[in-house]
């Protein structure tokens, strides 16, 4: 077999970010547990070390995102009740993000404050949840978005207790300057370098696949580090109608490349799940399952009144998760190696 030589992702898996993709991709919906040493040994093949990998199970389990059963000296991991559901309409929406740009009435949201300086953080923390609802600074107190998430935004303000502030949905007005236009606020060639890479680092990669020539392992790997790679585009990209993208927007291509290689290595990674397993337990290897865009529409679509309502553990740890890595890092003064440990990902 041919040498791959994978596309590494952009931020360094970490061992609870792979572990939480493994069973997001393969064991969702499934009750029963997956003894440590199986997932040890999962984990083994991104490089993980019995110590990171027993340390991430006990880090999961601490914040409540896996469950524990003991029997005798075997310990056991499993997915929490209601967590299936988070997974189904996060992997739906991980697939689908960027298929198409979505309609725009040609209306803005606005967003004007202003915070004294003696509460800062305030002003901080109103930026980083603005920054979640897609919205960008056109000035540095006045936020805008196409997306109409007004309500959002005044729930936002009230929660933290900002009364100077207003919230407003408006048209431009024509025969302005670019850059006093609520487009200005939108510096799209970062995002855009990001899908271009992504698009290339992946898209030989097609050819490997449709040749056959990609093996069980080096499909789980590259399968989970695959999602792991694109997973943050569905959360920092703005989503802009498409009235307001360039013409080369590469979001399309990379989108593309995204679905067909994590759609085509199903099969064989599933297979590279069930041999892992099936070395600890062969009748629970037999439950593992893959699925792909089409089998994850069904499900979501499926969910009808138990989609998630942003309860449980795992959507709170996601949510901290986001609203940490929306706050810009401080460039005052240096830090300590105490400070500024990065939040565990989910």
């Amino acid at each position: 077999m041919t040498p791959i030589d994978f596309p590494r992702a952009q931020e360094g898996p970490e061992p609870q970010l792979l572990l939480t993709s493994l069973l997001g991709d393969f064991w969702y919906w499934r009750d029963e547990h997956i003894p440590s040493t199986a997932l040890v040994r999962l984990l083994d093949e991104f490089g993980i070390t019995v110590d990171g990998a027993r340390a991430a199970m006990r880090r999961l389990a601490a914040r409540g995102l896996l469950t524990v059963v003991r029997n005798g000296r075997t310990t056991a991991y499993g997915i929490p009740a209601r967590t299936s559901e988070v997974i189904i309409e996060r992997t739906h929406r991980m697939l689908t993000f960027g298929a198409t740009a979505p309609a725009w009435d040609g209306q803005w949201t606005v967003v004007a404050f202003s915070v004294p300086e003696q509460d800062r953080d305030v002003r901080t923390a109103l930026r980083a949840r603005l920054r979640l609802l897609r919205f960008a600074a056109l000035y540095d107190g006045v936020w805008v978005s196409p997306h109409d998430t007004g309500a959002d935004a005044r729930a936002v303000l009230d929660e933290l207790g900002i009364a100077t502030a207003t919230v407003l949905r408006s048209t431009e007005v024509p025969g302005g300057s670019a850059a006093g236009s609520p487009r200005a606020a939108f510096d799209l060639e970062p995002l855009a370098k990001e899908y271009r890479g992504f698009a290339e680092h992946y898209e030989p990669l097609l050819a490997e696949v449709e040749a056959g020539r990609i093996g069980p392992a080096d499909a789980l790997r590259l399968r989970t580090r695959l999602r792991v790679d694109w997973r943050r585009f569905p959360e920092t990209d703005p989503d802009l109608p498409a009235e307001l993208l360039p013409p080369d927007w590469p979001r399309p291509q990379a989108q593309r490349v995204f679905v067909q290689i994590y759609d085509r290595l199903g099969p064989l990674a599933e297979l590279r799940f069930r041999e892992i397993l099936a070395r600890t337990d062969p009748e629970l290897a037999a439950l593992a399952r893959h699925h792909d865009s089409a089998t994850v529409a069904e499900l979501y679509a499926g969910l009808g009144d138990r989609r998630p309502r942003g309860d449980t553990p795992f959507e709170r740890a996601a949510e901290a998760r986001r609203l940490a890595e929306a706050v810009p890092p401080r460039r005052s003064r240096r830090r300590s190696p105490r400070q500024g440990r990065a939040p565990a990902q989910v």
